[in-house]
């Protein structure tokens, strides 16, 4: 499949998800507040996004430049697989392996992503790039990869393990769907899908949203503890909040 077409492709399914759960959620507003982190439905118009518009800002962030760089490793890995035989799995190579991949790749991934996130709260880092992110702080489903170019970079860089552990393509596109189209539910700003006035499927990532209100807390995902064992960890008590003031205090 020709670059292009691969790039399409990833901004169809960015569409189809991102631009799903937003018709849903923000513009029929067919659940409501219920089940929302906020009561606003993402910020008001400010000229601190470009547009003036949080979503029209968003989307071009997403499809763009993260479209652009989620393709551009695609095709990296892709060519590299390619062009050498011993980077490529296939299932009746090592069936077992094959399938363990898939449970692996989740947990490095996670991993990769608290290394990365702390790295952009430096300062440096993150007056120059993070912040973009940060503008978001009611965030909707187009705010998950909305991000600096050089965030992407760095976002998506956990990719390139596939450049040292054999696997398919099948992994790739696994790999690359965790850092791409999870992020659009996980800050979709609702916790749960509620159909037929029953809660029918997790969605929001309340660790998540609680970073983008208090900013210095959860810098990693839930699949793996990385906050706790870091104490990072803000549980939306206040008790959980009094001890991330207390740790900003110490590290002052």
């Amino acid at each position: 499949m020709a670059a292009g077409a691969m790039y399409l492709r990833n901004c169809l399914y960015l569409g189809l998800i991102a631009g799903g759960l937003h018709l849903f959620f923000y513009q029929m507003r067919a659940q409501g507040g219920r089940s929302k982190y906020e009561t606003a439905f993402l910020h008001r118009p400010s000229q601190r996004f470009a547009f003036g518009n949080q979503l029209y800002d968003n989307m071009l962030y997403t499809l763009v430049s993260g479209g652009l760089i989620w393709t551009a490793y695609e095709v990296l890995i892709f060519w590299a697989q390619a062009a050498n035989p011993a980077l490529y799995l296939g299932f009746a190579d090592a069936p077992v392996w094959f399938v363990l991949l898939f449970l692996l790749i989740p947990i490095f991934e996670s991993a990769h992503f608290y290394l990365v996130h702390r790295l952009l709260h430096t300062k440096p880092l993150y007056q120059r790039f993070h912040a973009l992110h940060h503008r978001n702080v009611n965030t909707g489903p187009w705010s998950g990869i909305s991000m600096h170019p050089v965030e992407h970079l760095l976002y998506f860089s956990s990719i390139l393990i596939h450049l040292v552990i054999p696997s398919h393509p099948i992994h790739v596109f696994f790999h690359m769907y965790i850092m791409t189209l999870s992020p659009a539910a996980g800050h979709c700003g609702f916790d749960t899908l509620v159909v037929a006035g029953k809660q029918r499927l997790a969605l929001g990532h309340y660790h998540h949203h609680l970073h983008h209100r208090h900013f210095d807390c959860n810098y990693g995902s839930t699949e793996m503890p990385w906050d706790v064992w870091f104490r990072s960890f803000h549980d939306g008590t206040s008790a959980g909040h009094a001890r991330i003031k207390q740790r900003l205090k110490t590290k002052a």
